[in-house]
């Protein structure tokens, strides 16, 4: 099986940009998007073959998520079962017979790190969600998880230590999230690799190679032995974040 996620910065915009086609490339099972910044039927990509579960935010023109699957699920959820996290359309889960897929765009603390303390309880509360369902069936989280985990994860770490993502509060929360037993499947496969998937678009970022790994795919620990790959698409363009994959056996 396999399952690609993205961060696509407006599925609208990107929709401009040869999304379709680089859709249909990487012949997916599962193709899960980030920051699909619309709301229903502002725009409608239904390739043939898939099913497709959107969760929108309330506020326009920000955040959301969602998963095509070639397959239908048991069961669908949005959101985390939590009022207070559940307005921004950042969570969409699909249930299989064998393991729950979770699609997440975590909220960034923002500049000065603003909004740290709402990241916090974020982090919480998502890890208590993961392990009630981990508690049923093992795991596959994918998505834009916003944070760098170690120094080997971006370009200039000891100048963003206190930067959004790079903030110690942030990787200890990473840390407890692998602690409860799950993998850094990329980080797993290649723990000396240096690859990033997301690039600022101020100063050249990109073209100079000054970026940040902050989009994942984090599975139950169990499910380790049937992973077959993992990778970094940042030969991809068109949002200012690369695909990520995995492969399951």
């Amino acid at each position: 099986m396999k399952f690609v996620s993205w961060n696509v910065n407006g599925l609208r915009a990107i929709a401009q940009k040869g999304f379709d086609e680089i859709f249909e490339s990487f012949n997916a099972d599962f193709f899960c998007l980030q920051e699909t910044k619309m709301q229903e039927g502002q725009h409608d990509f239904s390739p043939l073959g898939y099913v497709k579960y959107f969760n929108y935010a309330e506020k326009k023109g920000y955040s959301g998520t969602a998963i095509y699957a070639r397959k239908e699920p048991l069961s669908v959820a949005y959101g985390i079962n939590k009022s207070e996290h559940d307005t921004e359309g950042r969570v969409v889960t699909l249930e299989y017979e064998d393991f729950f897929l979770v699609c997440v765009y975590t909220p960034n603390a923002q500049d000065e790190l603003k909004r740290l303390d709402y990241r916090m309880a974020w982090e919480d509360a998502f890890r208590e969600y993961l392990i009630g369902l981990d508690q049923k069936k093992p795991v596959i989280v994918c998505g834009d998880l916003n944070v760098a985990h170690n120094e080997i994860d971006l370009k200039n770490p000891k100048t963003n230590r206190f930067s959004p993502g790079f903030s110690d509060q942030e990787r200890a929360k990473f840390n407890e999230f692998l602690k409860a037993g799950f993998a850094d499947t990329f980080r797993v496969l290649y723990p000396d690799t240096v690859k990033y998937s997301w690039w600022s678009y101020r100063m050249n970022a990109r073209a100079k190679g000054t970026g940040w790994r902050i989009d994942y795919f984090v599975v139950s620990e169990r499910l380790m032995p049937r992973v077959m790959d993992a990778a970094i698409h940042d030969d991809v363009f068109g949002s200012d974040h690369c695909p990520v994959s995995l492969i399951l056996e």
